[in-house]
């Protein structure tokens, strides 16, 4: 109503200055030809002026020849008496049409009570604005407190989200179903016994859909959904997170059965007593209220709480007990069934052609997230608007995975020669190995374009998801990984820089298999307490649980591990140098060898079949 109003005030006002201006013009473009007096009797005089309409003062002349024109008298004498003052025959006077004119109420307002109002009410609506913005300006003093939560309303959702939009995560669909039945049947479930459940903390890496969920428990339940971010809640003053959590549950609770979704809740629940900030830090105050509207004395409310975060280890364990979240929703990246129901769920809008299988995206798409996928073809459908087609070709989608792996192409990255040679040795080594090795993944694509970072890549996928990885596996990943740098001493005698990442990789994954998965000669045990918990007062680097003598039977072991692999990736090299010479021929012709071509030039060399 306060909006109505004042667009009415806004409107009216905006009304009244067309029209008048409009008028105003319209009076200029009408305006007749100002005479004197003296001019007018000589007219009337010599026969010109054919009738005389009298307005106050003002004499409105017409002429016999129809033209228009204006005069002014004196105020005390009567027009007749002008005239005979004048000595104009009595036969000029009655040849005259003279009329009178009455002044009407509005010339009478706009000459006589506009000039006196116009200002007071310019002054008073000054006053007026004024005094709302203060008043403006007091309200947001005074709702610091009130929460920021906004109210989904399903039906002025212009693009709804629904389960239907959900692929890949059947587990956590079926939870959330399981919560929007409670809502609109509950008696269902109290029949049996059952309690709603108070929360559900959705878990998963970013990317995995735990936001696009929460929009699909908006687009499903027909109960109001409140939803905000959990860093809305703290402000830089003391109390404000506290009170923004009483208003939104207070709000919840009158609206209930309801439902609130809090994103990334770790930015207001972390783990208290972590040493800063003492008992009265402003996270601990909020999340103290939290915990108190979720499972306090006042337990008898229809309202369920969601919560989504990628960070479950930094969480408070109070918030996490039963009572108050009492499920724990994990969504694990996609497999390969469940990359193929994403990838069409996002292809929907997206002409696909007759080439474009899903099932082979799928398969070169390990370990990507929902969003990864999403992004995927939306890249394709970019690549494909740029070459001016009308659908996304297989191409298309081929090659958007490498550039959301990798990054684009970097066409103005010019290699010299010798470079370009080089970089197509080091992939060769990676190829060969990798195609040689029985514990290692198929290579799907060779090249020496440069993308991103890498002046070439060699592209090996697995042909199934993987959970568990043996030990065999990572030796020959190893010796992959230093296959590289083995090429480019055996073929130049020399190394170069280009085995940088590949280093810090393969150093990397000997660790682990020295201090976390217990697959060295030092036995079955982990080194190193590592605590995720980097928040304040934790220490960021690992926490030794062992000795210095330990320390380095560790860094012995893992180099052990890196010379195994640098001396099986030169057995291999050395062994089968024709095919490697035939993979960098092909590389240093062609530029990129896809998986069949890769599969046809190896075969021929490997005693092994190629994995494909």
């Amino acid at each position: 109503m306060k909006n109505l109003s004042k667009n009415l005030v806004v409107g009216l006002l905006a009304l009244f200055i067309v029209s008048l201006v409009f008028s105003t013009i319209n009076s200029e473009s009408n305006r007749a030809k100002n005479v004197s007096l003296a001019e007018a009797i000589t007219q009337i005089q010599n026969g010109q002026i054919k009738s005389v309409q009298i307005s106050g003062d003002k004499l409105n002349l017409t002429l016999t020849n129809g033209e228009k024109q204006t005069s002014f008298k004196e105020s005390a004498d009567s027009f007749t008496t002008v005239l005979k003052n004048y000595g104009v025959p009595p036969e000029k006077i009655s040849a005259l049409e003279i009329s009178v004119k009455q002044p009407s109420g509005a010339s009478l307002w706009l000459s006589a009570i506009l000039p006196i109002a116009l200002p007071v009410l310019l002054f008073i609506g000054f006053f007026w604005f004024m005094m709302r913005q203060a008043q403006n300006v007091n309200n947001r003093a005074m709702s610091f407190g009130q929460s920021l939560a906004k109210e989904n309303e399903r039906e002025k959702q212009k693009v709804k989200v629904t389960f239907k939009d959900v692929a890949g995560v059947q587990e956590a669909k079926q939870e959330l179903v399981e919560v929007v039945d409670f809502l609109k049947f509950p008696k269902k479930f109290t029949d049996l016994g059952a309690k709603i459940p108070k929360g559900v903390l959705l878990v998963g890496a970013p990317g995995t859909g735990k936001t696009l969920l929460a929009k699909a428990v908006a687009g499903e339940a027909n109960v109001p959904f409140f939803h905000m971010s959990g860093s809305e809640f703290v402000e830089m003053f003391v109390g404000v997170g506290a009170s923004r959590v009483r208003d939104l549950f207070r709000r919840a609770k009158k609206a209930a059965p309801s439902i609130i979704f809090v994103d990334e809740i770790d930015a207001v629940a972390r783990q208290r007593g972590t040493g800063l900030g003492g008992s009265h830090d402003e996270r601990e105050q909020t999340l103290n209220q939290i915990l108190v509207e979720m499972d306090g004395f006042d337990t008898e409310t229809n309202v369920i709480i969601i919560a989504a975060t990628n960070r479950p280890d930094v969480l408070d364990p109070a918030l996490l007990r039963p009572g108050r979240f009492d499920r724990r929703v994990i969504l694990d990246p996609p497999d390969l069934k469940s990359r193929v129901e994403i990838l069409k769920v996002h292809s929907r809008q997206k002409p696909l052609g007759p080439d474009v299988d899903l099932n082979k995206v799928a398969q070169r798409t390990p370990g990507f997230s929902g969003a990864d996928l999403a992004n995927l073809l939306n890249e394709a459908a970019i690549l494909a608007a740029r070459r001016n087609r009308k659908q996304v070709n297989l191409s298309d989608c081929l090659e958007s995975i490498e550039k959301v792996l990798l990054g684009p192409e970097r066409k103005s990255h010019i290699l010299s020669d010798q470079e370009k040679k080089i970089t197509a040795v080091h992939e060769a080594g990676h190829a060969l190995v990798a195609a040689a090795l029985p514990h290692t993944d198929p290579v799907h694509k060779v090249s020496i374009i440069s993308r991103g970072q890498a002046a070439g890549y060699t592209l090996k996928l697995p042909e199934t998801d993987k959970h568990l990885h043996p030990r065999k596996e990572f030796l020959d990943d190893l010796a992959v990984m230093l296959a590289g740098q083995v090429a480019e001493r055996e073929i130049f005698g020399d190394i170069t820089t280009g085995a940088q990442n590949d280093l810090r990789q393969a150093t990397r994954l000997a660790r682990k298999l020295v201090t976390d998965y217990g697959m060295s000669e030092l036995g079955a045990r982990t080194f190193g307490m590592k605590d995720d918990l980097i928040f304040l007062g934790r220490e960021i680097t690992e926490q030794r649980d062992y000795s210095e003598k330990i320390a380095e039977a560790i860094d012995a072991a893992v180099d052990r591990f890196l010379k195994q692999a640098a001396e099986t990736a030169k057995k291999v090299i050395r062994k089968y140098r024709e095919a490697l010479d035939a993979i960098v021929s092909a590389l240093l012709d062609h530029e990129t060898i896809e998986q069949e071509e890769f599969a046809d030039l190896t075969k021929k060399f490997l005693p092994v079949k190629v994995k494909v």
